[in-house]
Parts: C-alpha cells; structure tokens; sequence
C-alpha cells in the first residue's frame, strides 16, 4: 500500500522468529494483495503457513449471470491455486456470508477454533480501525475480519473458559506470542518482499474472477510495495509490505 501515511523509522524484519504463521482475511484474494510476497518469503524460510479464510467471496465479480453459488466454487479454486504459489497448502473457508459479515460470537469462534487448530506463533489479519486515507483497505468485512481475529488472539483463543465447547471438541487453548495488522497507517515493520515480487504476482492473477488477466497489477503493486520499501529506509529499486506489530506474551 502507498507510504505516504506511515511513521518513519520502520524496522525492517529480518526474517525468522515465527515458525507456524496463520492468516486470517475477508475474503479470497485479501491475503494476496496483503501479504503474499511475505508469506512466499516465510515459506521460503521454512516456516509453516496456514490461510483461514472468513466468506467464500460469492458477493464479488460483475458477472450477473453467474449464480453465487458458482462464484463461491470459484474463487474457493482461485485462492487454493494462489495459496500453492506461495507454498501454502492449508486453508480453511469458514463460508461465513460475503458483504455481511460480523465481528460476533460465532465468527471469533470460528477463528479461535484455527487458532487452537494450528498453534501459530503469529497471526497475521487486516486492520479492524477504519482507514479514512485509503478507504478500500477499510471494506467492512476486512474491519469484521480484523476486529474478530484480534479477539480470538486476545483474549479468545488462549482462555480455558471462553467457548467451552471448543474444549469438548479437543480445541485446547493456545497463546498467540505476537499479531501483525496489515493495511494499516500504524506500520512499524517492513518486510523485503523483492525477491518474491514475481510469486505474489503470480498469485494475484490466480484470482481472474475478480482481476481479469491482470495486466494493470505488475504496474499497481511496484508502485505500492517501492513506496513501503523507500518507507523503511530500504534503497531504491527494493520492495516491501508492511505491518504493525502487536505483542501479546
């Protein structure tokens, strides 16, 4: 996203110190444009990383003719392929409805459920505060997203007592050590993604559904990623995503 907005003195994040790394967004493609060239970066590391994914996105394209059910199926396809280029092979689609959804019991639920499922060391999921400089990052199922992540890190996922049932379901309660928001103007950690600009590029244009052949990505997302980059003192020419970073032991 364009830097404009971010505070100066980003530390740049070496790499490493999270071995199991689960995503959580809206929908299909908000990991891409969010936090692919990251994730290609961690898997390339070694690092395990799992995609949970809140609606199936039936409620996007412009194709209406196509049923939502159709689109459902799709875009489900189009975000396992985008996953596989970025080394990653576990995904879950809660189904929850695409356009509407909520920060309510049952969606932290679902994602406390990951949580316990997975065992990360990071999450990683959109921003829950409203982004009035760059109102798209601010869709409110992204806000939803954020918002019920951040609770299932804190205090959901870690609490014996907070949804027993997942309990009976041998869910037991897991820490998350650290949070990391993306699309925020709060970024305080850069990630160099330039040698894996080509896989999140790639990635993106597994979601023709919703980009077409994506002919106007290449250009778009250089023009993002090289401002975060200058943002964190990286030098010309180098490209970077951005977070903010919260640590929750």
């Amino acid at each position: 996203m364009p830097d404009s907005h971010f505070p100066n003195g980003m530390i740049v994040d070496p790499g490493g110190g999270a071995d199991r790394i689960l995503v959580v967004t809206a929908h299909p493609d908000d990991v891409d444009f969010g936090v692919a060239g990251s994730v290609a970066a961690w898997t390339s590391g070694g690092a395990e990383v799992a995609y949970c994914i809140c609606t199936d996105g039936e409620a996007g394209g412009s194709d209406l003719s196509m049923s939502r059910a159709d689109m459902a199926v799709i875009r489900r396809q189009e975000q396992t392929q985008a996953a596989k280029v970025v080394g990653v092979s576990d995904l879950t689609f809660l189904g929850f409805p695409d356009g509407r959804l909520a920060a309510d019991l049952d969606l932290r639920r679902a994602i406390s459920r990951e949580v316990r499922r997975f065992r990360p060391d990071r999450v990683v999921t959109q921003s829950p505060e409203r982004n009035w400089a760059r109102i798209y990052a601010s869709h409110p199922d992204h806000l939803a997203a954020g918002e019920a992540a951040t609770c299932a890190v804190y205090p959901d996922a870690r609490n014996p007592f907070a949804f027993p049932e997942l309990l009976e379901e041998g869910f037991e309660p897991h820490s998350v050590p650290e949070l990391w928001i993306m699309a925020t103007d709060k970024a305080d950690r850069a990630v160099d993604t330039t040698e894996f600009f080509e896989r999140k590029l790639e990635a993106l244009r597994s979601h023709r559904s919703q980009v077409g052949e994506g002919e106007h990505l290449e250009e778009l997302l250089r023009s993002w990623m090289s401002g975060t980059a200058l943002a964190a003192g990286l030098p010309e020419g180098r490209l970077a995503e951005a977070f903010h970073v919260v640590s929750t032991a």
